[in-house]
């Protein structure tokens, strides 16, 4: 996220590579700030998925539903739906999950991506220490920076990476002859993990744009931007095309065992759960 935002402590919209960037963390925060922000986002992630994982199950049934005719057309598809309808699905359940938990990712946002000031010191500590502190100095609707390229970037990044993974099932049906427990959730941790980085690749500029707006007017940051698209001119002229692509490489190296897991532990965890509700 620090090569994203490009604050990393070089000259204003250099560019780093990944070992300066590790050099630099751990000079300026020590090697614990390689773990910076984690809390924030293991508070975040936990509504978050499972907000757009029920949710993409909610809607696909409502997508099947008016498709199919009936819910019990739907069961006899196994719930099956075109590409369009599993992007549609997927897409929803993104927004969803973005409007409920969009504070957590702009906090979480905010203490992964800037560098620790001098002698150590990181002027966001922690998810409440970063409301209240940009509440206090900016407003309450300073939580929401950033929301309008979140919930575009939303649409399409989760309705890639279902999109992808229903391709894949239908490309690859399952094997009935061979299927266990075992066979399924391997299944979807490689279907998971090609969706994860097809929706990363395609996605990732917006991610940029959304990142920068997040962290403007926070402390030490000087950049200002009227809004979406005033960003993206900016940057650009600024900087060129390049400059959106930013840790793209350490995004999808990150994103794919990522979303391979998110697959992997949901289908797990129906399974175990399957007789419980």
């Amino acid at each position: 996220m620090l090569s994203q935002t490009g604050e990393h402590g070089s000259a204003s919209g250099a560019k780093a590579s990944s070992l300066q960037l590790y050099r630099s963390i751990i000079r300026n925060e020590g090697i614990m700030g390689l773990w910076a922000g984690n809390g924030a986002n293991l508070l975040r992630v936990f509504p978050a998925k499972s907000i757009v994982f029920s949710s993409n199950d909610f809607y696909r049934g409502c997508c099947g539903y008016l498709y199919y005719g009936s819910s019990q057309k739907n069961s006899e598809q196994s719930g099956s739906l075109p590409l369009f309808l599993s992007f549609l699905s997927g897409g929803l359940a993104g927004i969803t999950a973005t409007a409920a938990t969009y504070p957590l990712d702009l906090a979480r946002g905010r203490i992964t991506g800037k560098l620790a000031g001098p002698g150590g010191k990181k002027y966001y500590k922690g998810i409440a220490n970063t409301m209240i502190v940009t509440v206090r100095e900016e407003g309450f609707k300073a939580l929401y920076k950033g929301i309008t390229p979140t919930l575009l970037g939303a649409m399409p990044y989760e309705g890639i990476k279902f999109g992808t993974v229903g391709i894949l099932e239908r490309i690859f049906p399952k094997d009935h002859d061979t299927e266990s427990k075992s066979y399924n959730v391997t299944r979807k941790l490689i279907f998971g993990g090609a969706g994860g980085v097809m929706a990363s690749l395609i996605t990732y500029p917006n991610d940029t744009v959304r990142r920068l707006l997040q962290l403007q007017g926070s402390k030490g940051t000087t950049e200002h931007f009227e809004g979406y698209w005033d960003c993206v001119r900016k940057t650009y002229g600024k900087y060129g095309i390049e400059r959106f692509y930013r840790g793209g490489g350490l995004n999808i190296v990150r994103m794919a065992p990522n979303t391979a897991i998110q697959f992997g532990s949901y289908e797990l965890l129906k399974q175990l759960s399957a007789g419980y509700f």
